[in-house]
């Protein structure tokens, strides 16, 4: 997530502990997005392998990781995943990972480029990232 326009950049599904899907996810939005000068993350195992860091390493992005038990420290994403939870995930019985991923992924396109947020001026998170800003 980009924490100045709340956007979406890339995502991925697992119900595995494994960094490979973290990494790909990440490298997907390095890729289409470029470099940031620093990346936040909570300490899940996912984040703190050699894997996912060794990319941010080798691209020189600062990493930053939360403190144990904190989860204020990455607010807009905790934001993100009850927003996701409570209008999408448990509203809805899905019989399988490929009818999650699905459904996620309607949701975040939502989320991205219908759903206007209050603190972006009313805009969505893919207008306020891409400078589509309001006069006024």
């Amino acid at each position: 997530m980009d924490w100045y326009a709340r956007r979406v950049l890339s995502w991925r599904l697992s119900n595995t502990l494994d960094s490979s899907f973290c990494v790909d996810a990440l490298e997907e939005a390095l890729d289409k997005f470029g470099k940031p000068e620093i990346f936040n993350t909570d300490q899940g195992a996912q984040f703190t392998a050699d894997a996912f860091t060794k990319v941010l390493r080798d691209r020189n992005i600062a990493i930053s990781m939360d403190g144990k038990g904190r989860y204020l420290d990455n607010v807009f994403v905790e934001r993100l995943w009850r927003s996701l939870k409570y209008e999408e995930v448990y509203l809805h019985a899905y019989d399988s990972v490929t009818e999650a991923r699905a459904g996620i992924g309607r949701y975040l396109h939502f989320y991205n480029e219908l759903r206007p947020h209050q603190t972006l001026g009313y805009q969505t998170p893919d207008a306020f990232f891409r400078g589509a800003r309001k006069a006024g």
